[in-house]
């Protein structure tokens, strides 16, 4: 052996010997424990007397699961993956991670399911931070109260049952009666607004989430969108995560400053869900067979919308749970306990639905319980009288089908109670913008639409649309602009009806 190589040989044993001296053993020390048996997505565990409550827990074939019961001898776990490959007697360690989903801005404009895996063909999803599924909502000293709009383009319910930024409002009704229709207008409608739309389905049938993707797409929605999808085919497990998830994604965004829209449909067969896990899990059934607890199941998520204060970053998530009624049934176990929630709830009837009256709202059971405090001044103006005009020809025109001779003020108002439900009709996927409503609606209750033949009121409406964007559209800026009815506007407003009803004439 030459000098060079001599020289080199003990360089390496130097080195190495210094390597072993800074050598400290790195001790891991990881609990496992058995599975005792497993079925329909649940596996009973024992042995890991560490776990914490909706801690992951990582099975041997590799799929995870949660710790929902913590028993004195066992574990209860849901599992996320493939359970069909978790059998007994195999093992199962703990994580040390409560379950939380990757979120980035790249899944805008995505089909995740309720792990935030990608759903479409648009490649895998770059995390920039994990967020929990589950999360205390925000304290009261750190939201504010709720005065900006969230306008959903729907005339009957930006004038009378308005939706402000950072409120839960229920839409419950029967099957097909409208409910989602609302909920995708409101959606197509928030289009350069600043808004991220979160449309979580749970249950659905995955042919009628593809159709409501199609549709999102087709009008430009997509581009602020994202849909979290647990649909009919989903295990109980996912169906049960799937809205928290979308909570945890929506409170991504609102924790940038951003003001967020989260759709969820629907909750009826999230209870069911959860109801099937629970009854799995061993869980002592109440009533309706719901595990007790199943009022905190909807409440600690619908607390998680709110609008926060400047000093906490601002943004705010808007929450539309949806509900469905058997047979136009509210004070069922759900539909109540949903209701006590939130912060008002429009109510869709079946039986308007099937007279053609779209969307089939009744005005005497909808309410929003803040949304008055975060309307347009104009709006507010316009929509004051319309409720009562409503109201009051729903009573008279039941009186009306008795009577023979009605007198002249009677027959007036019900002719106008008449065309203000012919007004406030509105196809789906055509949202109108505020200035548009304001307008129309002031026409209506300022007896412009009167003097109208009662099936040419949407011949008449959809007239009025194109003359005033082809003729007044510095009048339609000027209200968007200001929003209030200042005299120079309400005289414009005026002008522009009396000219649009001699060209209609």
């Amino acid at each position: 052996m030459n000098d060079t190589s001599h020289l080199q040989a003990q360089q390496i044993a130097e080195r190495l010997k210094e390597q072993i001296k800074k050598f400290e053993p790195a001790t891991q020390a990881v609990e496992s424990g058995v599975v005792r048996d497993a079925g329909d997505g649940i596996a009973s565990i024992s042995g890991l007397s560490s776990v914490g409550s909706m801690e992951m827990v990582r099975f041997e074939n590799g799929s995870f699961g949660v710790a929902l019961n913590l028993e004195h001898d066992r574990v209860g776990a849901i599992i996320l993956g493939d359970a069909e490959g978790v059998k007994a007697g195999q093992s199962v360690s703990l994580t040390g991670k409560v379950l939380s989903v990757p979120v980035s801005d790249d899944v805008i404009g995505r089909v995740l399911n309720p792990l935030a895996a990608p759903l479409d063909d648009k490649g895998e999803i770059k995390a920039d931070v994990y967020m929990p599924v589950e999360k205390v909502a925000p304290g009261v000293m750190s939201r504010e109260p709720v005065s900006v709009p969230l306008m959903t383009g729907i005339k009957a319910i930006d004038s009378m049952i308005p939706i402000g930024r950072g409120q839960r409002e229920l839409i419950i009704g029967d099957r097909q009666v409208g409910k989602t229709a609302i909920a995708i207008d409101a959606i197509i409608n928030q289009k350069g607004k600043d808004v991220i739309c979160v449309y979580v389905a749970i249950g659905q049938k995955e042919s009628k989430v593809a159709k409501i993707v199609a549709k999102l797409q087709e009008t430009g929605a997509m581009d602020y969108t994202i849909i979290v999808l647990a649909g009919a085919s989903s295990p109980a497990a996912l169906q049960y995560i799937a809205p928290y998830s979308g909570s945890a994604v929506a409170e991504y965004f609102m924790d940038k400053g951003k003001d967020v829209l989260v759709v969820y449909d629907d909750l009826s067969k999230h209870a069911w869900a959860y109801r099937e896990v629970s009854l799995l899990l061993r869980r002592p059934p109440g009533r309706e067979a719901y595990p007790g607890d199943v009022f905190y199941l909807h409440s600690r998520l619908l607390e998680r919308a709110c609008r926060r204060s400047k000093e906490t970053g601002g943004g705010s998530i808007t929450a539309l749970p949806i509900i469905e009624t058997q047979a136009g049934d509210v004070s069922a176990y759900i539909p109540t306990n949903v209701i006590s929630i939130t912060d008002g709830q429009i109510y869709l009837e079946g039986d308007l639905f099937y007279k053609g009256i779209r969307p089939a709202l009744s005005v005497g059971l909808s309410v929003s319980r803040v949304g008055g405090a975060a309307q347009a001044p104009a709006m507010k103006k316009v929509a004051g009288p319309l409720r009562l005009d409503l109201a009051q020809f729903r009573e008279l025109e039941a009186f009306a089908q008795f009577a023979t001779d009605l007198d002249e003020a009677t027959r007036k108002q019900i002719e106008r109670g008449r065309r203000t439900v012919e007004i406030l009709k509105q196809g789906q996927y055509v949202p109108m913008s505020m200035e548009h409503q304001v307008i129309v609606l002031y026409a209506t209750t300022k007896g412009f639409v009167d003097g109208v033949a009662l099936d040419r009121v949407k011949e008449w409406e959809d007239g009025l649309h194109a003359h005033l964007d082809a003729k007044y559209a510095d009048l339609l800026a000027q209200l968007r602009e200001v929003k209030k009815l200042e005299p120079t506007i309400e005289e414009g407003i005026k002008k522009a009806l009396e000219d649009w009803n001699q060209t209609f004439a």
